[in-house]
């Protein structure tokens, strides 16, 4: 067993580094105390209905594998009180930057997982989620790194596993290699359909998108985003 309580098991070296800048006390004292009131414990066995993972009445469930500083997820979470939020972020300053703002803004519909989102992918039930989020993930930009994508064969069938029927996932990114990458991956899946209809869709943000601090970092230095969001079919 891991020192976090997790399973004992090899990363799959989707992310790098764990940790940055020396946090503040209040952080520290936030991951110590209130990371564990909102962690999910995949050492359990999932519950046949997520809603159990909520002290709010929530209906649908969406996860959020990397949420960096949680600007995305706080304000999802905040705009739909009925979805049951999960979010993945294994770095150790954005998850007690997401801390410090539901410490401020608390949310029932908010759990959170600080490790590798294969983990979680793999403990929650069959067709148990409405949509998965992945934006702006680590590109590795190198070829000789490019295994090192979350998005590949696997993890797409993780997801076509965890989704629902009609489920959504969407994956935003400013790297044009990880876009085309993406895009290939998954029109070579069969469980997955491309819901663009006309040449802008793929630059259009998704309805309600509150943007990131990554994003604008991209168009300050003259990357153009795109927003790729496919659908779990039938079947």
């Amino acid at each position: 067993m891991a020192e976090n309580g997790h399973p004992e098991r090899r990363r799959e070296a989707f992310f790098g580094r764990l940790k940055g800048p020396k946090l503040r006390q209040h952080q520290v004292e936030l991951i110590e105390t209130r990371l564990p009131q909102l962690r999910v414990d995949v050492t359990q066995p999932a519950p046949a209905d997520l809603a159990l993972l909520f002290p709010a009445p929530v209906e649908r469930f969406r996860l959020e594998i990397g949420f960096g500083g949680g600007e995305h997820l706080l304000h999802r979470s905040g705009e739909d009180s009925r979805c049951g939020f999960i979010g993945v972020e294994p770095f150790v300053n954005g998850m007690a930057k997401l801390l410090s703002a539901l410490d401020d803004a608390p949310r029932e519909n908010v759990r959170l997982f600080d490790d590798d989102a294969t983990l979680l992918l793999d403990w929650l039930p069959d067709a148990s989620l409405d949509a998965v989020d992945l934006n702006y993930p680590d590109p590795w930009p190198k070829k000789k790194h490019f295994k090192r994508r979350f998005v590949n064969a696997k993890n797409l069938d993780r997801f076509a596993r965890v989704l629902k029927p009609g489920g959504i996932f969407r994956f935003a990114s400013d790297i044009d290699t990880y876009v085309d990458w993406t895009l290939r991956h998954v029109a070579e899946h069969p469980a997955f359909e491309w819901t663009a209809r006309r040449p802008a869709d793929w630059h259009e943000p998704f309805e309600g998108w509150p943007g990131t601090r990554y994003e604008a970092k991209a168009i300050r230095e003259g990357r153009r985003p795109a927003y790729l969001t496919f659908r779990r079919l039938e079947g």
